[in-house]
């Protein structure tokens, strides 16, 4: 079967997406040439907790791309999963992204997870008192100085840094979606980064056909539990087989 015959025959979609699908945003892959993991090294979270230098340089990595978060839009990628919720066949987006691009394309709450959470906005450590990340952002270009919530408490974006525990409910809903879905796609992620990679293949295990698209080698590309291994471009593949499984009305 090809990867249109897969998208035509299922009903409960599950959509596994890493940064490959961001960089037709102009958001560079983490760990691609031009990276920040290639530029800096990134900050544990157990560094920011306790070191107001190890603060200043997370949110100057912040700052550095902080442009091109914001001024991204969603690409052909974010739009087909839309259409496919719109035609009622998403169960579920996971994705490793914090980019907000599924949810700028429209993909609604109920079918989006955001595994490793979003820049869009910042988090206090103490509290958990959430807000947008803008005007914290530009309290630090402006002073320099890592910010804090009213409380005291310590302010990062509501993403998971590195060293950082998953939040247990999110990963427990994909869990469940991954157990629930009849066709699982992984599109632009190497499917290196545990747990998150663990959850797609869950999903194979648990029945559903595996499908594999990505422009360079994942750590999944050997194993039996994949359907379908397609190489390439997935904002040329995936939207594309989209328009041919979904029915113009649903578009």
């Amino acid at each position: 079967m090809t990867l249109t015959d897969h998208l035509r025959k299922a009903q409960r979609i599950l959509i596994f997406t890493g940064a490959g699908i961001s960089t037709g945003s102009g958001i560079d892959d983490f760990r691609g040439p031009q990276g920040v993991w290639k530029r800096r090294r990134p900050v544990y979270y157990q560094d920011f907790m306790v070191s107001e230098e190890a603060r200043r340089e997370y949110w100057e990595q912040k700052l550095e791309s902080w442009e091109t978060f914001r001024s991204a839009r969603p690409n052909a990628v974010h739009y087909a999963a839309c259409t496919l919720e719109r035609a009622g066949r998403l169960l579920m987006v996971v994705t490793q992204n914090v980019d907000g691009l599924h949810a700028k394309a429209g993909t609604g709450a109920a079918h989006l997870l955001e595994l490793h959470g979003t820049n869009a906005e910042v988090e206090c450590q103490n509290c958990g008192q959430r807000a947008r990340a803008d005007a914290t952002v530009q309290l630090f270009k402006a002073q320099r100085v890592p910010p804090r919530c009213d409380c005291g408490g310590l302010l990062k974006t509501a993403t998971i840094s590195f060293g950082q525990a998953l939040d247990p409910e999110v990963l427990q809903r994909a869990r469940r979606a991954a157990e629930e879905c009849d066709l699982v796609l992984a599109l632009g992620s190497t499917l290196s980064v545990q747990p998150a990679c663990l959850i797609p293949l869950f999903a194979a295990q648990c029945g559903a056909p595996y499908i594999v698209i990505n422009r360079g080698s994942t750590d999944h590309d050997d194993l039996p539990e994949v359907t379908l291994r397609l190489e390439g471009d997935v904002a040329e593949i995936f939207p594309a087989a989209v328009q041919l499984a979904v029915p113009p009305l649903h578009r």
